[in-house]
């Protein structure tokens, strides 16, 4: 049986929610540049990957990813000046996220996991996810847990992953763990061939606006994406879902 909410029909989608409850997981993504090699929905199709995989292990289901994330930044996105990264206001994505708890809970799940995949959205879908369990009130019996996937890996991974030092999760956009997730998961839609080779960037302690474009790499690559491979992203998606499970496990046992 599937795992995805939208290949189901409402009636096996009901009977799933009534009889066991389980966790419903709802992917959070953009539609960013990710470099010349990387497709301008990486984010969705990765949170979405990893939300499958996931539910695999804990009998849960996924609903389809919000596709559009807040404004892509500089020092974790490459910035709003690319052309095809288009984002929506903080306000756009709090409504849809308290939407989406509203009427989730009204389905009768009780169980919630937004999984993101999009640096920039984190406290929006915070935001969201109050609003939306403030419109619900205090008896409502919905539970939510909001977790961006790379949090999961630790540290013996991420040195596998890279012998050579970690850069840190804000410049690894577009870069190793991205690249071999999609590698790993979307292999047909990665352009080994038009990988950037250069140094990362380096940003000044502070923001400034309008942006400065020129801080950025024009490949809008934070940091390199040589090393990647199918084999690193294996075992990053494996990590991260088994850690992920676990945690869903113990948080709705």
């Amino acid at each position: 049986m599937t795992v995805f909410m939208n290949e189901l029909s409402w009636i096996d989608y009901q009977a799933r929610i009534e009889g066991d409850a389980p966790p419903l997981l709802l992917p959070v993504g953009a539609l960013e540049q990710h470099g010349p090699h990387l497709p301008l929905g990486t984010d969705a199709l990765l949170s979405t990957a990893v939300a499958a995989d996931v539910a695999r292990l804990v009998g849960g289901l996924v609903a389809p990813a919000l596709a559009y994330g807040y404004k892509s930044q500089p020092k974790c996105g490459g910035g709003q000046h690319y052309c095809g990264t288009t984002s929506v206001d903080a306000a756009t994505l709090i409504g849809s996220v308290r939407d989406a708890v509203r009427e989730f809970a009204r389905h009768g799940v009780t169980r919630l996991v937004l999984v993101n995949g999009h640096y920039e959205n984190q406290w929006f879908l915070t935001e969201g996810i109050d609003l939306g369990l403030r419109d619900l009130g205090p008896g409502a019996p919905l539970e939510v847990v909001r977790l961006e996937y790379w949090d999961f890996l630790t540290e013996a991974t991420l040195a596998q992953v890279f012998p050579d030092g970690f850069p840190g999760f804000a410049l690894e956009h577009a870069a190793v763990i991205e690249t071999s997730l999609m590698l790993h998961y979307h292999p047909s839609l990665v352009r080994v061939d038009l990988i950037p080779d250069e140094a990362p960037a380096d940003f000044p302690p502070y923001d400034v606006y309008p942006t400065r474009r020129h801080w950025v790499p024009l490949s809008g690559v934070l940091s390199s994406a040589r090393g990647s491979d199918a084999l690193k992203g294996k075992l990053i998606a494996d990590e991260v879902a088994q850690c992920l499970a676990a945690a869903i496990t113990a948080r709705f046992p």
